[in-house]
This record gives C-alpha cells, sequence and structure tokens, in this order.
C-alpha cells in the first residue's frame, strides 16, 4: 500500500509520517513547496506519477481569525485545493482521506453534535471547511471525511504550545470558560484512522476524544498534570474581542465512529499520555 500525504509540515501530517515510517509502508509527503494544491495541474501531475492507494489531504488554512481577513486563502486552500484532490483522487482511483472541522456546526444545540445535526458555520473558515466537505461528495462516491476539534500535537498552531508560551511569560492567565469542545492529540486521531481503514469503512465522521470541556478546564487540566505554578481565570470570550465568531459549544459526538473501531479514549486520559511524552 502507497500513501501520499499532504500537508507534510502540519501537526497532523507529521504524526502521519512519523507512524508510516515507524511501520514501514510507502509513502510520499509533500508541503506547498512541493505541489500548489491550489493548482490542478499540479496536484494531478503528482497523484498520476505516484499512484498511491491512499491519499491523506492533512493541508489546511486554519487560521481562523486571518480567514476573517483573508478569506480567499481560506477558500483557496480549504474549498478549492480539497476539490483538486477529490478530482484527482477519482481519475486515478485513488482512496481519500479528508479533515474537516467541528467549526461547521454554530454552537447553539446544546449537547453534542451528531453527523446528522444540520451544519451552520459562523465564521469565514468553517464556511470554507465545509464546503471542502461537500466538494467531496459531490465527486467521490466514497471517501473518509473526519471532522477534528482542538487538535494538538507537536506543532506551533495549538492551544497547548501557545499556553506554554504564555504561561513562561506570565504567572496569571485569562482563559475562556464559555467556549466548549474536545481537545484530541494528533496520536489519537492517528490511531483512529489507521483503524478505520483497516476495517474499510467510508463516509463523514466526528473524530474526537470522549467527554468535553472548556477552554479553562483544558488549561487547568495542564497545569495539574505538570504541576505548574500559576493562577488561571476563567474569563468570557468576549474579553478578547476576537475577529472570528467562534461557536460557543462545537462538542461533537464519536458514538458513530468508536462503534466502528472500537473504545476512543477520553481527552483527559490522551491529555495526560501526551503531557507525559512531550
Amino acid at each position: 500500500m502507497k500513501y501520499l500525504i499532504f500537508g507534510a509540515n502540519g501537526q497532523l501530517g507529521s504524526k502521519f509520517i512519523e507512524r508510516l515510517t515507524i511501520d514501514n509502508i510507502d509513502y510520499i509527503a509533500l508541503n506547498h513547496n512541493d505541489c500548489d494544491i491550489t493548482d490542478i495541474n499540479s496536484v494531478q501531475k503528482v497523484i498520476k506519477s505516484f499512484k498511491p492507494d491512499f491519499i491523506l489531504n492533512c493541508a489546511a488554512y486554519n487560521l481562523v481569525d486571518e480567514a476573517e481577513k483573508s478569506s480567499e486563502i481560506a477558500y483557496k486552500v480549504n474549498q478549492k485545493a480539497t476539490q483538486n484532490i477529490a478530482i484527482s483522487a477519482k481519475e486515478e482511483n485513488a482512496f481519500l482521506v479528508h479533515f474537516s472541522t467541528d467549526y461547521v456546526f454554530d454552537g447553539n444545540k446544546g449537547k453534542l453534535y451528531s453527523e446528522k445535526d444540520i451544519t451552520n458555520p459562523i465564521n469565514e473558515y468553517g464556511k470554507s471547511k465545509l464546503l471542502g466537505e461537500n466538494a467531496i461528495k459531490n465527486i467521490l462516491d466514497k471517501y473518509l471525511i473526519f471532522r477534528l476539534s482542538w487538535v494538538y500535537g507537536n506543532g506551533k498552531q495549538n492551544f497547548i504550545y501557545k499556553f506554554n508560551e504564555w504561561s513562561s511569560k506570565n504567572n496569571v492567565l485569562n482563559i475562556t470558560e464559555d467556549e466548549y469542545s474536545i481537545p484530541s492529540s494528533t496520536n489519537l486521531i492517528v490511531n483512529a484512522v489507521q483503524k478505520a481503514l483497516q476495517k474499510n469503512i467510508f463516509g463523514l465522521y466526528h473524530l474526537v476524544a470522549n467527554s468535553y470541556c472548556s477552554r479553562y478546564e483544558w488549561a487547568n487540566e495542564i497545569v495539574k498534570i505538570r504541576k505548574m505554578d500559576i493562577k488561571l481565570n476563567p474569563v468570557s470570550i468576549k474579553t478578547f474581542n476576537l475577529p472570528a465568531q467562534r461557536p460557543y459549544n462545537s462538542a461533537m459526538s464519536n458514538e458513530l465512529l468508536s462503534n466502528l473501531i472500537g473504545p476512543i479514549p477520553t481527552w483527559q486520559e490522551d491529555l495526560k499520555d501526551f503531557l507525559l511524552k512531550n
């Protein structure tokens, strides 16, 4: 089996590279310098040349606030490029695994979102990712789309890295208490994807840890596990006056996926495992 990874430099792409290397599986991993995924000719050329069995599209424009100001870039990467990859995957009969987001929801449901719930993104990032999902559904008969939330790993575009940066400069931090979702590590995600591929399932699934929390509760758990000497103040997200509106509670249920691949850890178990190893 041969894998092609787009988004090699991101935290999720890097984790897949690590795992495929350990498992001695044939792959190539490309970043934006290797292949411009917004150019369908570039995408077709690389897929036709390598002839992968599986394509892992880990590439995304995920700067949520910047997407409000630079929405054209978000749509080029999250919609147009995804469409390019889907078209090319179909031409070469490759199976596409794509990653979306909980931000396709408005956060007003009041309980866990299922795959059947109506989407209603409230920021440009979420809108662009939803259009990417729809492009795949319109082009391919079989695929895997995984909606993720609050992803963290060995990268800089995640809450844990930013929290470490903030705490190295401040003894007191203000953390939002009214924003809820589910932290999920790249290790948890890669494990689940591998199981899904082994079982030959396809469709749209929510791939998250079990249970949910606020940013404040997440930060408190980090402090507890790492025994940090720092004070956390719970505040409203409105305090930060961010350019992009966030869904207040976009936590998703993983029941559909876990029924197929087996139990998925809680976010607390997942977090502890990550922090003790990093």
